[in-house]
């Protein structure tokens, strides 16, 4: 074991393996030390890093673009030149270039014409749109260990919509802020004491709050899955935090490094750029991460690793699922959907998908444009043995398990014994018979 494997074992042991201390304000200090933990060991395994970097490369290609369509937007309404300021602040840590790098994409952002683009232009503007928050939601979706991403009607509506709605929400919102700041009332308040200093404090953490108040917005919408508010919002307040803390020391580095001026000339102002844009992606993805583990701390120990489902769990899963979706459809309920299921069970939403994916392809069940989970066909149609089947026999659906080898007619017989047993408990059973059951 090298020395970080075994250090990092005692400290899981000292964090996740103890027993309750008789002081209180250690128990909690050491629950307060297992989040911390769990997103630098998620740091150091390299995925987050990996995705940073992806959402820098996709920013680059699409970050004109999108502000070319939050900017055409926002020109119907004649508020467009407020977009500037919104931009400039993204970019102010990287120093005083930041101006100059502002109104060279503004310059971008105004030549791009509907008229001058053509049908094709445009699609492929609303193409990159998409497909830069659809990498983002797949970010997100790694974090919150969801698997199936929105289907592709709910992206485009649901995305599009956020895209013509957002720009106008911000330009609202820093409309109110001015409005206030100039109103006479806020201006009596701000020259008399102590109320002027409380005013230009929250004129100094008015951004950040700004900021947290857009990662809370992104944690809550962004991933596939149910996201309670106040995991979102503990995400949001640390990744806000992080992001103008960071942003401050940037700006120091960038003013004090005048070798990297004179080495890389007018590059060194993209080369800021990128190196910010990658600290804010991710940051970004640290504060979804911890989002995550706010709302489901029992996974803090094993981080990314992928969760695997015991052969005995599929099969309890598999009558379960079935179980559920069936109760719901003979009441004439609002069907499941995987995201809810998966957190009423418990379970990460990738290791459910195994399960139901392996359900679909029996043709057991079937997901819909909207996400829910319905029987594919009557109940009564439905045998327990197929269920047991789905997850027990994949030959069929192409995937690589290994599903024969040489064994022992002796271990065989004792195999084929508890086979039968179980086969015979069930034989004739449907799912309609199943839902019927009341649970003891």
């Amino acid at each position: 074991m090298t020395p970080y494997a075994d250090l990092r074992r005692r400290v899981e042991q000292l964090l996740f393996d103890r027993h309750d201390l008789p002081v209180k304000p250690a128990n909690w200090l050491l629950d307060l030390l297992r989040y911390p933990f769990a997103l630098i060991r998620d740091l150091l395994t390299g995925e987050l890093n990996l995705r940073a970097m992806s959402l820098v490369y996709t920013t680059l290609l699409s970050l004109v673009p999108l502000v070319a369509f939050a900017f055409a937007v926002l020109k119907g309404l004649g508020v467009h030149r407020d977009l500037e300021p919104l931009v400039y602040e993204l970019l102010r840590p990287i120093g005083e270039r930041a101006g100059e790098l502002t109104t060279q994409m503004m310059t971008f952002v105004e030549n791009v014409r509907g008229d001058v683009l053509g049908s094709v232009g445009l699609a492929v503007l609303l193409y990159t749109v998409v497909s830069t928050i659809q990498k983002l939601e797949g970010a997100f979706n790694f974090a919150w260990h969801v698997e199936r991403p929105r289907s592709f009607m709910r992206r485009v509506s649901e995305y599009l919509s956020l895209m013509v709605i957002g720009p106008i929400f911000l330009v609202v919102v820093f409309s109110l802020f001015g409005a206030v700041t100039n109103h006479s009332a806020m201006v009596w308040l701000t020259k008399h004491q102590p109320f002027g200093a409380i005013v230009r404090g929250l004129g100094i953490l008015g951004p950040y709050f700004f900021v947290t108040g857009v990662f809370t917005f992104l944690y809550a919408f962004v991933p596939n899955t149910r996201v309670r508010f106040q995991a979102a919002l503990v995400g949001g307040i640390t990744a806000g935090a992080l992001w103008a803390a960071s942003g401050a020391v940037f700006t120091k580095i960038v003013a004090a490094s005048t070798q990297m001026v004179a080495i890389y000339a007018g590059f060194a102002i993209f080369l800021a750029a990128l190196i910010w844009i990658y600290l804010s992606w991710l940051i970004l993805l640290i504060g979804a991460q911890l989002s995550f583990y706010v709302q489901n701390p029992r996974y803090m120990r094993v981080g990314q690793t992928p969760v695997l489902l015991t052969s005995a769990l599929r099969e309890r899963l598999a009558f379960t699922v079935m179980l559920l979706i069936a109760r719901k459809f003979v009441a004439g309920e609002t069907p499941w959907q995987q995201r809810l299921l998966a957190e009423d069970l418990e379970i990460p939403g990738s290791a459910l998908a195994s399960v139901v994916d392996s359900l679909e392809k029996a043709g057991l069940v079937t997901l819909t444009e909207e996400e829910e989970l319905l029987p594919a066909r009557d109940l009564e149609n439905i045998a327990l043995a197929d269920i047991l089947n789905a997850v027990r026999d994949e030959r069929q659906y192409g995937t690589r398990l290994l599903w024969r080898a040489r064994t022992e007619p002796v271990a065989d017989a004792v195999a084929n014994t508890v086979e039968s047993a179980v086969r015979e408990r069930i034989e004739g059973m449907t799912l309609r018979e199943l839902a019927g059951q009341q649970s003891p």
